[in-house]
């Protein structure tokens, strides 16, 4: 293996391209992983995570890594595309160790890990070398000066004798409050469980309901179960009520039932009506909560409503049109308006001058095959869910039937190529 320097730190890598040995782009860089052996000796660098298109993070082990430099990282020989699973014993640089805090070995106090240097060693391994960390609260009024002085420290310096701390699951949720909920999604899947449910416990109670909706059915669980039944019921309310109802049928019935209790009468009415539907049904899928506007609605009411931050884009694709009561189960369902028409009408217009009379909408009893069918025959975001009474009681969206028709471990199957070989140990 041959590198431009032999010492790289890990920060200044982040976002770069990671090519084969022909020029073909991998991916981007967005961690390392190393294994801690302890005081007695730095960590080895036995590999990097590089995400590959379609977000999907793979290993990449440091045998297969050619050449580092500030530019671009080449690796060579045959790399495994199975998703990166992080093992018990492996840490992760960036999600878990920076932001550590350590003690440093001059009895100058405590330091903030901001950056890992690591180090080629002449048998081609990598380890830990240094450290770049910013210096916090010192005991020695002596040394009150150096608070936030940044300096760079060999590895023995600041962990011999040291006390390790893990980077603190809030600041983990600081760093990373810009992600859409389905790639913090991943990221929560991919970490241990302890780490897991620490970094979940930090969330706040909608942006937990945001996240937990993105994750595999297990993951789920074992989160909403971690937390006290309070604040279990909190983020329950905070779901979409057709989440929340996959969710809580997962649970033992007694369970489900205390949790129904606990919420609001509002929300578990919703929840409570989804859970007597059959699995697979457009009534178990749908969302009793679309947007439902009476005939009298004119178009600027309709466009007003559809900007409210909390709808999905499928959901604020699709006015539809009832007679009273305007809550599900409505009086007769009239028809739809979709978006476009709203920008093609006049601010006054009434929504009963456009509606789309013609489309028909499912049975709550249809099943997501037909539904699939219909959404695609039509090239639609959202259709309407009625019952034999004809009144409208949900509609059901198309990222509802996807999560439906696709495998229930998706987000974590790994179904792309692979190339040779893969990871060792």
């Amino acid at each position: 293996m041959s590198t431009k320097t032999n010492r790289v730190f890990v920060a200044r890598l982040l976002g770069l391209d990671v090519f084969d040995p022909l020029g073909d782009r991998l991916g981007r860089l967005r961690d390392a992983v190393v294994l801690d052996y302890g005081p007695a000796k730095p960590p080895l660098v036995v590999g990097l995570v590089v995400e590959v298109p379609g977000k999907k993070r793979v290993f990449v082990p440091m045998t297969r890594v050619t050449s580092i430099n500030a530019g671009q990282i080449i690796c060579t020989g045959l790399v495994n595309l199975r998703r990166f699973e992080q093992r018990g014993a492996e840490t992760l640089v960036v999600a878990e160790m920076f932001d550590r805090r350590v003690t440093l070995a001059d009895g100058s106090g405590d330091a903030t890990i901001l950056d890992i240097g690591m180090e080629q060693s002449r048998d081609g391994d990598w380890y830990v070398s240094q450290l770049f960390v910013r210096r916090g609260y010192s005991s020695s009024p002596l040394r009150s000066l150096r608070r936030n002085e940044t300096l760079i420290v060999d590895w023995q310096e600041a962990f011999q004798g040291a006390r390790h701390e893990p980077q603190a699951a809030a600041t983990f949720v600081a760093s990373h409050e810009d992600l859409k909920p389905a790639d913090f999604a991943e990221a929560l899947h991919e970490m241990t469980q302890k780490r897991r449910l620490e970094v979940a416990s930090e969330l706040q109670d909608d942006r937990l309901a945001d996240v937990l909706q993105e994750l595999p059915d297990d993951d789920q669980v074992q989160i909403l179960t971690s937390l006290d039944a309070e604040r279990a019921a909190v983020v329950l309310e905070e779901m979409d009520p057709d989440d929340a109802a996959d969710l809580l049928a997962e649970l033992p019935e007694e369970q489900k039932e205390e949790l129904l209790q606990l919420m609001e009468p509002d929300e578990a009415k919703d929840v409570r009506r989804l859970l007597e539907y059959e699995e697979n049904t457009a009534g178990s899928m749908m969302t009793p909560v679309p947007v439902i506007l009476p005939p009298e609605a004119t178009v600027a009411e309709a466009l007003a409503h559809v900007r409210r931050e909390e709808l999905t884009p499928a959901l604020a694709s699709a006015i539809f049109v009832c007679r009273p009561p305007l809550e599900t189960p409505t009086g007769k369902y009239l028809g739809v308006v979709h978006i476009q028409q709203l920008l093609r009408y006049p601010p006054p217009e009434a929504l009963g001058n456009i509606v789309d009379s013609d489309l028909e909408p499912v049975l709550d009893q249809t099943d997501v095959s037909d539904v699939a069918r219909t959404l695609a025959t039509y090239n639609l975001n959202a259709l309407a869910v009625v019952n034999r009474a004809g009144r409208l009681v949900g509609a059901v969206t198309v990222d509802d039937v996807l999560d439906h028709l696709l495998p229930d471990d998706w987000r974590a199957q790994d179904d792309s190529p692979v190339i040779g070989g893969g990871r060792v140990g």
